[in-house]
This record gives structure tokens, C-alpha cells and sequence, in this order.
């Protein structure tokens, strides 16, 4: 059956151009466009679509605030289109926070030199978060659900993204987190990425033991902005890894957009320019790689929601280091791709729901 798309956009060129490349694709049926955030709200109560396209700035009502009243009143899959600066990226943060699930940047010179390359990613995000587990409102300011109890490893998951209920488990049935002094806590994730990581790391006391990186698939342009955001949200101190920049207890360090992140066994960060040949700048698989050269047995990585399967790889050298391996829960994902794939490979050594994670980070590290 085709993703029923709705495409809320100001420009009537842009809404033409999204709706002619979504109808490109015989999968795809744009059921509707809306010019304002008001006339959205109406239209997704109306024609009920799977997935929402929705731009920022527009008269009336604006992209965030309509975001936020459809997450209330017919929860939808909603794909942000977001400019390339750094004020955009604080919107894009902003309509993550009130529900939307991606986004991808508005950027009209990459529709008319690039067409097929924007057709190929605009049409795999809509059927990535058509398939999406945001069927809810999850913003950070929302009350946290009760912790989700540990999925045994060796239970069986399944094989799509599609959102299932997790089967219950009962949390004696699963050993408590294996403690030992980390000298590394590194953590990867994509979409989904920027409300998970807030979840976790907001839980994380000002004194946590362990240095932390952080790698998130994230324009250059907005990783800073996000950097700012957790610093201010965490106990912790966070900001975008910088060559040369010393792990340090208590500090993350995220992986600048674009760009690649490795760590060396002097406890010095390393970022590189982004290889063209790899899917991902940057890329969870890099820094996972480099950090079990570098510190052997001593990390302790977890898999946050995420489409694709990176960091499994990375993954599957840590464990060959002797690390431990975490993944996030399919209940709790929005895309259960990237910890599915650890998780089938048998890379994992826990499961757990996201709002479990923060705190099981601290009982692990001491």
C-alpha cells in the first residue's frame, strides 16, 4: 500500500517540487499540501495521512507550534525541512522536541543540480518514518515513562522497523550491568538520535567517572547548536569534538557534522576529514573502530535508534576486544534499525528501553 504524504509548505514552488518528486515514486501518494500550519492541522485531521512534510517558517502558524498541535490531537510521522544555518538548526531541535521525527535541509541549489540524489533521500525517509515507531508524542519536556525492564539477550526481534509492542519481561530475569572502571563511554545514533541522547544524557550526574563521545548523523551546520543544547539540558559538560580535544570525566565530546571522530590511547580526539567513500560523516563505525584499538576491553558503547546499520561493524570489533555492547530497545525507537542490527548479529550484551539507559550508565561505571 502507497505512504499517504501530506506537504505543508508557504512556497508554492516548493510544494510543487516536493509533491512531483514524492509522486515519483509509484510507493508514494501525496494526498494533500497546505500552505500554513493551521490549514496542516486541518488537513491531517481530515485525510489522516502516514507521513507529514512540513517547513518552518509560514504565515499563521508556524511549522513548530503545528507540529506540536498535531503530536496532540492525530499523532503523525512529520519530515522537517530545515535551512543550512545555525538559527535553522535550532529550529530543526526545536520541532524534534515537539514531535517530528526527521528532517532533512530545504536547500533549493541541491533540488535543480542534484535531482536524483534528492529524490533517492527525500523518497527513503518517507518510507523510513512511515514505518516509524512515533505514533505518540515524546518531546524532553514530557513526564518520562516508567523504566523499561532488559530484553534477555538471545530473545527474538523482529526483522522490519515496523512498531510492535515489545514482549513483557520480567526485570529479575536480567543481570544487572557489568561494572568496571570504563575508560570510555561511546555512544552512536541517527535518526531519532537528538531527543534520545537528551534522555539519556540528562540522567547522567555532573561527576559521571567515564569520558563520552557521541556520534550522531548530523549536518556540519548543525552539530554545534546541537552540542550547545545538551550543555545547557546536562549536569554533564558537552560540545562538538575539536581536534586535539582531551577525554575528560564528565565531558562529551559529539562528532562534528561532516566530518570523521577517532580516539587514540592517549586519551586525545582525532577528527578528519570526511571520506567521500563512507555513507555516513560521521560515522559511528569510525570512532567505535578506533576506540576498541585504543582501549581494548575498557569501553562500554551503547546503539540508540537509528535507520541503516551503522555502528554495527564498529560493534562487532569491540566485542572482539572484549567491550561491552548495549542497544535501545524496539519498543522504545523511533527507527529500530541500527540496534536491530547489532542486536541480530549478536553483538549485544544488554537491551534496554531509553529511559533506562542513563541510569544503567551510571550503575555500570565506576
Amino acid at each position: 500500500m502507497a505512504v499517504k504524504v501530506l506537504v505543508v509548505d508557504d512556497s508554492g514552488f516548493f510544494r510543487r517540487r516536493v509533491s512531483e518528486i514524492l509522486s515519483s515514486d509509484s510507493n508514494i501518494q501525496v494526498i494533500g499540501t497546505a500552505t500554513n500550519g493551521r490549514e496542516a492541522i486541518d488537513q491531517a485531521l481530515a485525510l489522516k495521512p502516514d507521513v507529514i512534510t512540513m517547513d518552518y517558517e509560514m504565515p499563521m502558524m508556524d511549522g513548530i507550534t503545528a507540529v506540536r498541535q498535531i503530536m496532540q490531537r492525530c499523532p503523525t510521522p512529520v519530515l522537517m525541512f530545515s535551512s543550512l544555518t545555525h538559527e535553522g538548526a535550532r529550529v530543526t531541535l526545536d520541532a524534534l522536541d515537539a514531535g517530528a521525527v526527521d528532517f532533512l535541509p530545504k536547500n533549493f541549489e541541491d533540488i535543480s543540480r542534484n535531482p536524483d540524489k534528492v529524490k533517492q533521500l527525500l523518497c527513503e525517509k518517507v518510507h523510513s518514518i512511515s514505518r516509524s515507531n512515533r505514533r505518540f508524542s515524546s518531546t524532553v519536556s514530557a513526564p518520562a515513562a516508567p523504566p523499561q525492564a532488559v530484553r534477555p539477550i538471545g530473545t527474538s526481534l523482529g526483522s522490519t522497523t515496523h512498531a510492535r509492542p515489545a514482549a513483557p519481561v520480567h526485570a529479575a530475569s536480567t543481570p544487572a550491568p557489568r561494572r568496571k572502571p570504563y575508560r570510555l563511554v561511546a555512544i552512536g545514533t541517527s535518526t531519532g538520535g537528538p531527543v534520545a541522547l537528551q534522555r539519556v544524557l540528562t540522567q547522567l550526574p555532573g561527576n559521571f567517572p567515564a569520558p563520552i563521545v557521541l556520534i550522531q548523523h548530523m549536518p556540519a551546520a548543525f552539530t554545534k547548536a546541537f552540542a550547545e543544547r545538551l550543555d545547557k539540558l546536562c549536569k554533564i559538560r558537552v560540545k562538538e569534538a575539536e581536534d586535539g580535544d582531551l577525554l575528560r570525566p564528565g565531558l562529551a565530546l559529539l562528532a562534528p557534522g561532516g566530518k570523521q571522530m577517532m580516539v587514540d590511547g592517549r586519551g586525545t580526539v582525532r577528527i578528519l576529514p570526511g571520506d567521500e567513500r563512507l555513507n555516513y560523516r560521521p560515522c559511528v563505525d569510525v570512532t567505535f573502530g578506533s576506540a576498541a584499538k585504543a582501549y581494548g576491553d575498557k569501553v562500554l558503547a551503547v546503539v540508540l535508534t537509528g535507520m541503516g546499520a551503522d555502528g554495527r561493524e564498529g560493534a562487532r570489533m569491540l566485542k572482539q576486544s572484549g567491550s561491552q555492547v548495549w542497544a535501545q530497545d524496539e519498543a522504545s525507537c523511533v527507527i529500530y534499525g541500527m540496534p536491530m542490527a547489532v542486536v541480530k548479529a549478536n553483538l549485544s550484551d544488554a537491551v534496554y528501553g531509553l529511559d533506562d539507559i542513563g541510569r544503567r550508565l551510571s550503575e555500570a561505571c565506576i
